[in-house]
């Protein structure tokens, strides 16, 4: 039985939900991403893939799919994951759904996923909910942050990021197992899988492109808090996520240090944000000295603004 078959014989209470996949050469993990995208207890209302200039065959994936009310939208360009989502989203008509999933094309649900995060969603308030995120391995992979603050950031830079989201409430990345097996509020996460609400992507308007990759969805995250929206976390949803290379790419890495500093100082005064500044520096200083490759391209896009510039040309051009 095909998607649309199952979604045809649910009732009128079943949530409409459609789904955003952003690609960029993603052709390798398109199929098995479609393939897993059952609607359990949901109306499927539509698929929408929207590719980023990819050089393979991924617009060909997605258009091979016939089980699944599929669609493509072209970018033209390498834009990023905002702007592939707000692409998405456009060709969406939020006044007909309940709410919007968007993923990486290397993510893989689990059966129900999308019923139960859309039975999260239902509760008065919450605007955003994520799922369990594992590894190909079924082990857990940490998505679960806490705001980031000046001490948050000094912890990291003296005793590293893994464990100071050991240490209580030490870490912004919350790492403790034990953190994951009860749903609950968080202030934001890992944005590879997330289902927003409709009336929330009514409120808040498209996601904010000029980070291209890295902190568009913490900054999607915070401003939903801001407007008075809660982001649920609810662990019986499960998503398998590959992952990227932002822990092993300098270019990646250095990107995504850079916009945490650029975000954090958007949104905090000039002491506080030189304070959060430097505990970054630090930190990163500290591991390229110890000779940690990613460290010393972090750094050096911290500390040269023409560096950071080149970052995106980089990225975009598809030069890595």
């Amino acid at each position: 039985m095909g998607a649309n078959d199952e979604s045809s014989q649910l009732g009128d209470d079943a949530a409409r939900v459609a789904v955003v996949i952003v690609t960029f050469n993603s052709q390798e993990v398109l199929g098995d991403c479609l393939r897993s995208l059952t609607c359990e207890g949901v109306h499927l209302a539509a698929v929408v893939v929207a590719d980023n200039a990819s050089r393979d065959d991924s617009l060909a994936v997605a258009e091979a799919v016939t089980d699944l009310p599929v669609r493509a939208v072209q970018l033209g360009r390498n834009a990023g994951y905002a702007a592939g989502i707000n692409a998405g989203i456009a060709e969406l008509d939020t006044r007909k759904l309940d709410a919007v999933f968007v993923m990486n094309p290397d993510c893989r649900l689990r059966p129900d996923t999308l019923f139960l995060l859309t039975r999260a969603l239902r509760q008065p308030g919450r605007g955003i909910a994520v799922p369990r995120l594992v590894n190909q391995d079924g082990t857990l992979q940490p998505s679960l942050r806490r705001h980031p603050t000046v001490g948050r950031a000094l912890a990291e830079a003296v005793i590293g990021g893994e464990l100071a989201g050991r240490v209580g409430t030490l870490g912004e990345l919350v790492m403790s197992p034990a953190g994951y097996d009860r749903a609950g509020p968080a202030a934001w996460a890992t944005g590879a899988a997330m289902l927003l609400s409709a009336d929330l992507i009514r409120d808040l308007g498209p996601w904010d492109e000029s980070f291209l990759l890295y902190s568009e969805e913490t900054e999607y995250c915070l401003r939903a808090a801001d407007s008075g929206w809660t982001l649920w976390y609810e662990p019986a949803a499960v998503v398998e996520h590959i992952g990227g290379e932002s822990g092993t790419n300098p270019t990646l890495y250095a990107l995504m240090v850079a916009n945490k500093v650029r975000l954090f100082r958007r949104r905090h005064g000039v002491v506080v944000a030189g304070a959060f500044y430097g505990a970054v520096v630090l930190g990163e200083a500290l591991r390229a000295l110890a000779g940690r490759r990613v460290s010393r391209a972090s750094l050096a896009a911290l500390l040269s603004r023409s560096r950071r510039r080149s970052l995106k040309g980089t990225i975009v051009g598809g030069r890595l």
